[in-house]
């Protein structure tokens, strides 16, 4: 093997180490949120990446210390139970996002961990559990 070829196996090595070190393991929907009282740092960019490509679908964060999606109802009174349905859940994880019901039928949820000003896995469980129904 050329020195060539030994570099560019040893750098292909290196980002699949990389990349899979950004993976995000097990099924957010089976995990709890845990309280946080501050002292713990905020996800990383590429933590919160991981988590955003590869178990959420149409969220997006917001400048790093928040993740948001937009949902579309048919009309008001789905827009209003899929508020409850959040509602009972931040209940039961004890992680509350901010929730804003618009225009009679859209909803954009918020989520954010604001004891560490950033985001936690908190934020992507209940993400996941939101979207699972």
């Amino acid at each position: 093997m050329t020195l060539l070829c030994q570099l560019l196996a040893c750098k292909m090595e290196y980002f699949v180490l990389l990349y899979s070190s950004m993976q995000v393991s097990g099924d957010l929907t089976k995990k709890k949120c845990v309280p946080c009282e501050g002292g713990v740092k905020p996800l990383t960019p590429d933590e919160y990446g991981a988590y955003l490509r590869t178990e959420l679908s149409g969220w997006h964060d917001v400048d790093g210390v928040k993740i948001e999606k937009n949902y579309k109802f048919h009309n008001f009174q789905a827009a209003l139970d899929f508020v409850s349905k959040v509602g009972q859940i931040a209940e039961e994880e004890g992680h509350h996002p901010d929730i804003f019901l618009h225009n009679w039928n859209k909803v954009r949820l918020t989520l954010s961990t604001h004891a560490i000003k950033g985001l936690s896995e908190n934020d992507f469980i209940m993400a996941s559990k939101i979207d699972a129904d």
